[in-house]
């Protein structure tokens, strides 16, 4: 199933984070269905990237802000009157999380409360807020290195800070739906406020260090020879159209249907889609005719899990939802984007391309 047309069209939305990875994917495919989009979040982190490259900062009204200020947060929602919210502000990255731990906390766990909070008070006022998705990761599970997928009621953990931040913010999001916006009792407040648990994403315009496509693309651009951390740590890859997908879903559903929806999702692929991080490096390489141009990096490393698997049978029952690329679809489009980019293409025109190609390819397995 993909997002309704009839169901966004004027819609209006507020979307945290919106400057990243993910927030500018999820902004340009909201405003191409015709939603009314606000964005709260930090000013876009170094260049290129891709809100800048989209140019949304010309189509989107946005207030630059720390999500830990929890003035301006609500002030931005009371103004903007969001019928919709995304939560995806965040410190996203595991590593770094290693060496600035309570800035990770901090956002990821007082930022989610921050968000919540005006949520609720904006909600006491009249506010007509319908849906809210928090999105956190599939990292917020206490991760046993099974074989199988996890399942949205199997125990959080998180190893890492970054992991167990999003677990904390997974049970701080539990706290307010059942302390203030309870399934059962929809029909009184009208709110409803789910999580989502994505699987590892890939895609064009993703530039963070520290993360393995964008390191090969450096890489691959320049000719140097990056070193790869965990070469056989099993991760589920999955292009980032599809879980935002399984937001957009998610939120019509919320808002549409309410209790019924409001509690954990998983979005990722299937078990023939889960690969090494190898094997992602190679195939990267030889979308440019290249395999041999990393290494494998030796000496310790922090922390990370060795295998991770989703569990997204949920999903696919109540919501529609079913990955519309497998894997080598994935990183063929990731790599189709950077290609792009790199021969000076106008990438707004190729990400809308690219917004239409996976419409028409979900349309045909629907």
């Amino acid at each position: 199933m993909m997002p309704s047309r009839s169901f966004w069209s004027d819609k209006s939305v507020l979307v945290t984070g919106h400057t990243g990875f993910k927030g500018s994917w999820l902004s340009l495919w909201l405003e191409s269905l015709g939603a009314r989009v606000t964005g709260y979040a930090l000013p876009p982190a170094g260049s290129p990237n891709l809100f800048e490259l989209c140019e949304l900062e010309r189509s989107i009204p946005t207030v630059y802000g720390d999500i830990r200020n929890r003035s301006l947060l609500l002030q931005t929602i009371r103004d903007a009157q969001p019928e919709i919210v995304f939560h995806l502000a965040a410190q996203p990255l595991v590593r770094y999380s290693y060496v600035n731990p309570a800035e990770t906390y901090e956002v990821n766990v007082m930022g989610t409360v921050n968000l919540l909070e005006s949520v609720r008070e904006a909600a006491a006022e009249g506010a007509g807020i319908r849906a809210v998705v928090n999105v956190t990761t599939d990292k917020c599970y206490d991760n046993k290195e099974w074989v199988w997928g996890y399942r949205e009621n199997d125990r959080l953990g998180g190893f890492d800070p970054y992991s167990n931040s999003k677990a904390c913010a997974e049970l701080v999001t539990s706290s307010y739906r059942s302390s203030y916006f309870p399934p059962g009792k929809h029909a009184a407040h009208g709110l409803g406020l789910a999580t989502a648990r994505a699987g590892n994403v890939i895609g064009g315009g993703d530039w963070s260090e520290d993360r393995i496509i964008p390191d090969c693309v450096r890489a691959l651009f320049t000719g140097s020879k990056p070193a790869i951390r965990n070469p056989a740590a099993i991760r589920p890859w999955q292009h980032v159209l599809e879980p935002l997908r399984g937001y957009l879903l998610l939120a019509q559903s919320l808002a549409e249907e309410g209790g019924r929806f409001a509690e954990a999702w998983n979005f990722g692929p299937g078990d023939e889609d889960v690969k090494s991080v190898e094997w992602l490096v190679r195939k990267i390489g030889t979308c440019w005719g290249r395999q041999d141009f990393y290494e494998c990096a030796t000496g310790g490393h922090p922390h990370e899990a060795q295998s991770l698997r989703l569990d997204s049978s949920k999903a696919r029952q109540a919501l529609g939802w079913l990955p519309v690329w497998d894997v080598k679809q994935a990183v063929e489009q990731t790599a189709a984007w950077y290609q792009a980019y790199q021969r000076q293409a106008d990438m707004r025109v190729i990400c809308l391309e690219q917004l239409d190609t996976y419409g028409q390819a979900g349309g045909q397995k629907q």
